[in-house]
């Protein structure tokens, strides 16, 4: 069972950090959109530093907008306590094509988060959600509730929390649920092979609904309501981010100083597309 503290360490995880954070300009003009700082660090270093909190340490970050901004930092990870692969594309493939680069190197199932997203919810919990759902290859979504449905993925999940509907960003008129897709879920190997060989294929808009026309079981775990998350991605949710991002959370998941680190012994390992 996932429930043994070394099989949730074997899993791997990938970060979505590839986009241009157009939202965000001109802040991200000149920089990755996890670089901006939340009390005065990246964000980026949060997010690793809540997967290694559980464990995960043997990490992907896909990056196309300014990508020194995120291997200058972190080069292989090894100050940060965890191994980096950066996998760098010329051209920006989408969330699901990004993972799909990758794929062969993170194992089965692996965990997908999303590069704009602050959260202190329990990953191992997640994690064996998706273990303990019926045997097959499924998708597990980290669902919360949200006020503004039409900004995000939405999704309708039935009595078992199997998903039944997903729409990304919806009209206000078309909006049918509160419960939003957080950006992180947990991934079985085999739904990569539903993703197109070097096209722009993306999660919400493309790989989701697919999954729903063929069948293909997506669960949906509904986050404890004292977990925080957040999605950082527009300028409203920064600001929002920089006054809520609690000081507790933030000494939870903090990382050692790079400033104070040894570099890292051999140099990141970059991976091109």
């Amino acid at each position: 069972m996932f429930a043994d503290w070394a099989r949730v360490s074997a899993v791997k995880a990938m970060i979505l950090a590839a986009g241009r954070g157009e939202r965000l300009m001109p802040l991200t003009e000149n920089r990755p959109k996890p670089m901006l700082p939340i009390n005065g660090r990246p964000a980026l270093e949060y997010i690793i530093a809540w997967l290694r909190h559980y464990g995960i340490t043997e990490l992907f970050v896909n990056l196309s907008h300014h990508p020194e901004g995120v291997t200058k930092h972190f080069d292989d990870g090894r100050a940060f306590g965890v191994h980096l692969t950066c996998s760098i594309e010329d051209r920006i493939l989408g969330t699901a094509s990004g993972v799909k680069n990758v794929a062969h190197l993170l194992g089965d199932p692996f965990v997908v988060v999303y590069g704009d997203v602050l959260t202190d919810l329990e990953l191992s919990a997640l994690i064996r959600f998706h273990e303990t759902r019926p045997a097959g290859v499924h998708v597990s979504l980290a669902l919360n509730h949200t006020e503004r449905p039409w900004d995000c993925g939405i999704v309708g999940v039935d009595a078992e929390g199997r998903v039944t509907r997903f729409a990304e960003k919806p009209a206000k008129d078309a909006v049918f649920s509160d419960l939003s897709n957080s950006g992180i879920m947990v991934v079985d190997a085999g739904i990569m092979n539903r993703v197109p060989e070097g096209e722009f294929s993306d999660f919400g808009l493309d790989i989701l609904p697919q999954l729903l026309d063929a069948g293909v079981p997506i669960h949906g775990w509904l986050m404890p309501k004292d977990a925080y998350l957040i999605d950082m991605g527009t300028m409203e949710n920064y600001r929002r981010a920089q006054a809520e991002w609690p000081t507790a959370r933030a000494r939870a998941y903090s990382l050692a100083t790079p400033r104070d680190a040894q570099p890292a012994a051999r140099s990141v390992e970059r991976l091109r597309f």
